[in-house]
């Protein structure tokens, strides 16, 4: 299965594993949750999809990788306990906490979470040695003589032994404890995630046209020859930082991430005929409503590769802009429940001068932001919440200079908020209706107006935006071009295209 279904399997899982009956107790024993072992290929995203099902279930999350552990790091280190047995005094051989369970604790005071996902990796590559205590782990979720704590659901992950010499196969007795779920490369997969978290649009353009560069592992002469969806991931991220500080996108940046040399040159072809583009085509203007007929008529008669790549441009800054107000949006809601919870508190006290619960509470937000970093379950959302949360209280309090701040001050920081809120708002929704418009003049109800529709559908930030918000254009055009039934074939129309051509 490709990542995307297996992390529906893994969800799934952790749901069941989680139910508890009337009485609190969780339905299914310890000894029955069987760990699910993801194995796949390095670089699909197993660690990734882990973070993210740890974030959207809203638990603790705890990643370690095997390959670092000894048996006494694993299981904790020896110890001469004094213990009496019959009223006679013993010697006993103990062991101190395991590391790997301490950090489970650490995470649940850091957190305040006392459920979570304990993933382990790379587990098929551990020591002989600490086989036959990870085959006790797997059953009891033991180590040593400590436990992990109940609400903590153990994944296990791992490669197959073509792309890690140091893997052995697991026996009999192992794989019939484990929950196996076998991963392969996907580009569709991967690039609905891509879509999700903006991939940069030349990286996702590319591997529209060339699909078969999208994960390629081979063996030559010089050694051995890749390219990951990790690695395209984290080139589209160091593109964005080098495009915004001004610094060269060369041949030589794209190896380090690229490391097939020929996918890697290709690469960087394109790379400068899609900068090419972005100058050429102004998108900001389009996006804005200003492309003028030139620039329209341009489009219409560009090569398909070409509008493939234009319509990457064009959707990636329409969705960055209703991306922002989408956020923005539910900050805004996560600050009135805030504000509405420290109302209550200010009334059920009788308090006037709201100055120290307002510094009380945006401390308590700085504090819970810092340990969900800290854990690796900050999203970029929640992040944003939190922080107009407590800027909002910090800079009220500030104003207030030591005076006594009423709620209606607070509210009316609240109401600008709001104003600037709806700002974005029109916006988003400006810049929507003038893309529309601009593929509609250019294209008609084309493939390119498919490509738009389909990347807004699978992206949920514009689609909470379009249902929240409407847009009349996106609703005729997805119902009229049934995308849904047209997606593949316009999938293999841009698979069939070659960049060599050019």
């Amino acid at each position: 299965m490709n990542i995307s279904q297996a992390k529906k399997q893994i969800e799934r899982s952790m749901r069941a594993y989680f139910a508890k009956d009337e009485f609190g107790d969780y339905r299914l024993p310890v000894n029955r949750q069987r760990p699910v072992f993801l194995i796949g290929a390095p670089g699909i995203g197993k660690t990734a999809i882990m973070e993210q099902i740890a974030q959207e279930l809203e638990v603790g999350f705890v990643s370690y990788s095997m390959t670092h552990h000894t048996r006494q790091s694993a299981l904790g280190l020896p110890f001469i306990a004094r213990k009496t047995y019959g009223g006679v005094e013993y010697d006993v051989s103990e062991y101190t906490m395991s590391e790997i369970i301490a950090s489970v604790y650490d995470a649940m005071e850091a957190t305040g979470k006392s459920e979570g996902i304990l993933f382990l990796d790379e587990i098929n590559c551990v020591s002989e040695t600490l086989t036959p205590a990870m085959l006790q782990f797997l059953q009891y979720k033991v180590f040593g003589r400590h436990r992990v704590p109940d609400g903590w659901i153990v994944v296990t992950a791992g490669n197959p032994p073509e792309y890690n010499r140091t893997v052995h196969d697991f026996d009999m007795a192992t794989w019939d404890r484990l929950k196996r779920i076998d991963v392969e490369p996907d580009y569709q997969a991967w690039r609905d995630y891509a879509v999700q978290t903006g991939v940069h649009p030349a990286v996702l353009t590319y591997l529209d046209i060339e699909r078969g560069n999208f994960y390629r592992v081979e063996t030559t002469v010089d050694g051995m020859s890749f390219v990951t969806a990790r690695g395209w991931d984290d080139l589209s991220s160091i593109i964005k930082l080098y495009e915004e500080e001004g610094l060269p996108v060369d041949d030589l940046l794209i190896g380090q991430y690229v490391q097939n040399p020929e996918v890697a040159k290709h690469f960087s072809v394109y790379y400068e005929l899609f900068s090419k583009y972005r100058s050429d085509y102004r998108v900001d203007d389009i996006v804005d409503g200003k492309a003028d007929e030139s620039i329209v008529e341009r489009a219409r008669e560009a090569a398909f590769d070409e509008r493939v790549s234009l319509m990457g441009l064009i959707v990636d800054a329409l969705i960055a802009r209703v991306r922002e107000a989408a956020c923005e949006e539910r900050a805004a809601g996560f600050v009135h429940d805030q504000l509405a919870a420290l109302r209550d508190e200010l009334e059920a006290a009788g308090v006037a001068d709201a100055a120290d619960m307002a510094s009380e509470r945006a401390a308590a937000i700085r504090a819970k932001l810092a340990a969900e970093k800290e854990a690796g379950l900050l999203t970029e959302e929640k992040r944003l919440s939190y922080e107009r949360t407590a800027t909002l209280l910090e800079d009220a309090v500030r104003a207030a200079g030591g005076d006594a701040l009423s709620f209606d001050d607070v509210k009316e920081r609240f109401g600008s908020l709001l104003d600037a809120l709806d700002i974005l708002i029109d916006a988003a929704a400006a810049a929507l209706d003038a893309v529309f418009r601009f593929v509609e003049d250019a294209f008609g109800d084309g493939q390119e107006m498919l490509l738009l529709i389909t990347d807004l559908s699978v992206n949920r930030h514009s689609m909470a935006f379009i249902n929240d918000h409407g847009c009349e254009r996106y609703f005729a055009h997805n119902e009229k071009l049934l995308f849904h039934e047209r997606g593949d074939d316009l999938a293999e129309r841009i698979g069939k295209l070659n960049l060599d051509e050019e």
